[in-house]
């Protein structure tokens, strides 16, 4: 007979797997104008929470409803209106502009000496530096994800988020938001908010 599931280890692990897949998802909306797959995938996913009033569920199910009322062209042209561009984006996905108000600053420098401790590189065919908001949620998701206990864990992953993101991030979420050009973006900027806060609330609680 097999022996029935453990459901406590069953749901942190479903939790666990969640979180990495939600970092994965933000990897890809702010790396790059989404592909048209990824945005197809998007439309017809679930917008039902495994549980009625899940705090991500309303702003999923407002990412989601945007998606679906936009074109791919129209996504893509908001992300390089927001982001891209010669020059000076008008919305900045880098650490160190908001840690220390201008860019390769000393949070990259103590960013990139982290990084090598946990034997990770930026592979030299990605364009932007490694505190950039897409290289970061990257990084959570192998610290959530990857294989070696003695990196991918629970005290590296908290340490990380508490030094290289949770300074700066809901700054940037205000500034997409306040962009009168930002619909699909400011979808996933609420979305990214509130994500934000169930992870520095679950980090606190090991504290």
């Amino acid at each position: 007979m097999m022996p029935l599931p453990d459901t406590a280890a069953s749901s942190a692990l479903d939790e666990e797997t969640a979180r990495s897949e939600l970092y994965g998802l933000l990897t890809i909306v702010y790396y790059a104008p989404p592909a048209p797959d990824f945005v197809a995938s998007l439309r017809v996913a679930s917008t039902e929470a495994p549980a009625a009033g899940a705090f991500l569920e309303a702003p999923w199910q407002a990412l989601v409803g945007v998606a679906r009322e936009m074109t791919d062209a129209a996504i893509q042209a908001e992300y390089n209106t927001l982001f891209g561009g010669v020059g000076k984006p008008e919305v900045y996905l880098y650490g160190s502009h908001f840690m220390s108000g201008f860019l390769n600053e000393k949070p990259l420098a103590r960013l990139r000496t982290e990084l090598a401790e946990l034997g990770l590189a930026r592979d030299e065919a990605m364009s932007e530096t490694e505190d950039h908001m897409a290289y970061l949620c990257e990084v959570m998701r192998f610290l959530i994800a990857g294989d070696d206990v003695a990196v991918a864990n629970l005290t590296r992953q908290q340490a990380f988020f508490a030094t290289h993101m949770q300074p700066w991030v809901l700054t940037m979420c205000d500034d997409i938001q306040k962009h009168p050009k930002a619909r699909f973006y400011a979808a996933v900027a609420e979305l990214t908010r509130a994500f934000v806060g169930v992870e520095a609330q679950g980090f606190d609680m090991l504290s």
